[in-house]
């Protein structure tokens, strides 16, 4: 018998239980995995209050100390690898291979952070005064608001959280709906680890609910979201309004190019790996492929066998490489679009069959017109359209007619062509001969367009400066 999680909101160190939201397997509806709080904006208020309270304790501690604290959670995650996998892996529906390698992520997100505490600090630079010097502290924002999706239930609040709270913020957190294990799971090594009470609280709710209460708190000094292109969009004004920092990941509709003197091979298998693996899910999936007409039928063929190895299935059992779809309206929507790209002529090449429950074949479109909707328009499932371009700069040009700009590849055997395309191509990730999907934690991740608020990057060593503020000191002295 599967255990059902009673996940209660964290907040000034205390569980307060509540109901309101049932998530279960997107794989097994019989499978209850929790039941969490459907909370109002009076325990937003509650956790603000509690992480205003908490915060300046916080912030005096030393950094290394704070960094302590992140690193003993790592091993806190670690020891509790297998259990946190499958746990995500029910509610949110991905493989256990993907699911392990999302945990992974976390502790190695908390690692990271960990030991920037060793490295926090501004520069020391010289004056035009005499005897004087001049140095630059780096001091934390206050408290801070962190809004998270469904598709990285742990990596992201890890990637979000960490930085945060090394760099001296107390934190409200406002996970996705279907997603409450993973982030508790992430909450309890924290706490566990020794974090001091009201520094980390997590509501649990809805967005219009949830998080309309925590961006327009006044006392909140700075909100990071990723999400939806137009959720994002209103965080953004309404945070700017009220003059605090906002930072926000949004959409993506990223092209992969696979031109002629590529390995057709290799490159049905890349986007394979980033249009099919994750479920689609992700908002650095390859969504759009465009050939130059000399591999286009080649690839096509190459594409639909990829497809095939992608069965869903249960992401628990051995061998699944997709996951279902995370939920009904997920579904409902991408089967959408598939069913108005047939009405525009558009060929289904594979998979667009009716799923059984949530689970939905991977497919791949043909016969794609640059303007159609499948082409343009965010899906975030495993569906990948194929269009062509007449050469590398007619395919430069498509990638770029995108109101999106967040990831990008190329497939090629030529330096030139690969450096060509980096150079002109307007997207945050830029990926030659491999997946548009996946990213290094110290590499800075953002994108530009409507995909990112394109002001602070997350992750790496950048990823503090979002959750502090530069102030410069001036040390004199007499003789």
């Amino acid at each position: 018998m599967s255990t059902v999680h009673r996940i209660s909101n964290l907040i000034g160190g205390k569980d307060l239980p509540g109901d309101g939201y049932e998530r279960r397997n997107p794989a097994d509806p019989s499978d209850l995995v929790s039941v969490s709080p459907a909370s109002g904006a009076d325990a937003v208020d509650a956790a603000v209050t509690a992480a205003c309270e908490a915060q300046p304790g916080w912030a005096a501690l030393p950094a290394p100390a704070r960094g302590a604290i992140l690193m003993d959670a790592a091993e806190i995650l670690r020891g509790r690898h297998d259990e946190i996998a499958r746990d995500l892996v029910r509610e949110e529906g991905k493989t256990l291979a993907e699911a392990r390698g999302e945990v992974r992520r976390a502790i190695d997100v908390f690692r990271f952070f960990g030991s920037e505490g060793w490295r926090l600090g501004g520069p020391t630079l010289p004056s035009s005064q005499p005897d004087t010097l001049v140095h630059a502290r780096r001091e934390a924002l206050g408290v801070v608001g962190l809004i998270t999706p469904w598709n990285f239930p742990i990596a992201i609040p890890a990637w979000k959280t960490a930085p945060a709270l090394i760099a001296g913020n107390a934190v409200v957190l406002k996970p996705a709906e279907l997603t409450p294990v993973s982030t508790r799971h992430l909450a309890d090594a924290l706490v566990q680890a020794g974090l001091p009470a009201g520094v980390l609280n997590v509501v649990h709710g809805a967005g219009p609910v949830v998080g309309e209460a925590l961006v327009t708190d006044p006392r909140v000094s700075a909100v990071s979201f990723t999400g939806s292109t137009t959720v994002g969009m209103h965080i953004e004004r309404t945070v700017h309004e009220r003059r605090g920092r906002v930072q926000v990941e949004m959409g993506g509709k990223n092209a992969l190019v696979v031109l002629d003197d590529a390995d057709v091979e290799q490159a049905a298998q890349i986007a394979a790996a980033g249009g099919f693996a994750l479920t689609g899910q992700a908002c650095t999936a390859s969504s759009r492929v465009i050939c130059t007409p000399g591999v286009y039928e080649a690839f096509v063929e190459a594409l639909t066998k990829q497809a095939e190895r992608y069965r869903p299935g249960n992401g628990l059992d051995s061998g699944t490489l997709m996951g279902p779809v995370v939920s009904e309206q997920q579904l409902a929507g991408i089967a959408a679009a598939v069913e108005r790209a047939r009405d525009e002529g558009v060929t289904v090449a594979a998979g667009g069959d009716a799923p059984q429950g949530l689970m939905l074949a991977p497919t791949v479109l043909t016969d794609v017109g640059r303007d159609s909707a499948v082409a343009r328009d965010e899906i975030f499932g495993p569906v990948v359209a194929v269009l062509v371009a007449e050469d590398l700069d007619d395919a430069i040009e498509l990638v770029n007619d995108s109101r999106y700009g967040l990831a990008a590849g190329v497939c090629t055997r030529s330096l030139a062509h690969a450096q060509r395309f980096a150079a002109r191509v307007r997207a945050g990730v830029i990926k030659v001969n491999r997946p548009t999907t996946g990213l290094d934690l110290n590499v800075p991740f953002g994108g530009v367009k409507d995909s990112s608020s394109n002001t602070f990057r997350e992750q790496g060593t950048v990823a503090t400066e979002f959750y502090s503020w530069s102030k410069s000191v001036y040390m004199g002295w007499d003789d």
